[in-house]
């Protein structure tokens, strides 16, 4: 059975614990937290004057995206930023524009890293099957071109498959579990002119290479699919900073 890329806009109602969360989070990137200490169970009841119960799951919510631990005694304090789970799509949905922006350019660095030698790996391996599949996803995309949302689920599939005919479970599971930032990503690069013409054309040379066996090409077409990427990314950045010069 073939997965389908979940929604991140798909639920926009959030529980009190998680809205609670969400803003303890914002506070603790804004730096509004004293010598580390995140607050208590008690703080968090007394201040938003919710239960115990919310506060305690508010806590949970926070631990379970690595933000903060909870010590013994009760005492809470924030953990590193360098450890927090920022595979999450609650934590990005979250953080501040420019470090989401941070984070996009570190996931693209982790796909130029993975996905030209999983290409590679997947040339060798792939079935005829699997051919079938991309080809008609690479039809769908020529179909799909005006249709920036519909397309990027494809698009997202595309790179899935791909990475599933390598046969490495745990490379699976990596590129998987960044899909929330692989969506954000591809809704930037999708944004500029031409951009969805230009990429059905980039996954036709993948999936020619694919086609054809060929470790070496398909090595080859995937990191200029991933080089045409980072350069709508770093266009967009700019524009953004432009933009923020301006106010």
């Amino acid at each position: 059975m073939q997965r389908r890329q979940e929604s991140p806009d798909a639920v926009k109602i959030r529980t009190l614990p998680v809205q609670v969360a969400a803003h303890l989070t914002r506070r603790i990137v804004s730096g509004d937290v004293e010598d580390g200490r995140a607050p208590s169970e008690l703080d968090i009841s007394q201040e938003f004057g919710v239960s115990r119960v919310v506060a305690r799951e508010t806590l949970k919510i926070l631990a379970s995206l690595d933000v903060v631990d909870v010590a013994q005694g009760r005492r809470v304090v924030v953990r590193p930023r360098a450890e927090w789970d920022y595979l999450s799509p609650l934590l990005i949905e979250w953080l501040p524009a420019e470090i989401v922006g941070e984070l996009l350019q570190e996931l693209h660095q982790t796909r130029v890293l993975l996905e030209p030698e999983l290409a590679a790996m997947a040339a060798l391996s792939i079935t005829d099957e699997t051919l079938e599949r991309l080809g008609d996803e690479i039809d769908r995309m020529s179909a799909l071109e005006a249709d920036p949302d519909a397309y990027l689920e494809v698009d997202h599939e595309f790179h899935m498959e791909i990475c599933r005919a390598a046969d490495n479970r745990i490379l699976d599971r990596i590129m998987y579990s960044a899909r929330w930032l692989g969506t954000a990503s591809r809704r930037i690069t999708n944004e500029a002119p031409a951009a969805l013409r230009k990429a059905t054309a980039d996954h036709a040379e993948i999936y020619e290479a694919l086609v054809a066996r060929d470790p070496e090409g398909a090595r080859a077409a995937m990191r200029k699919h991933l080089r045409n990427n980072s350069t709508l990314l770093a266009e967009k950045e700019q524009r953004t900073e432009r933009a923020a010069r301006r106010r």
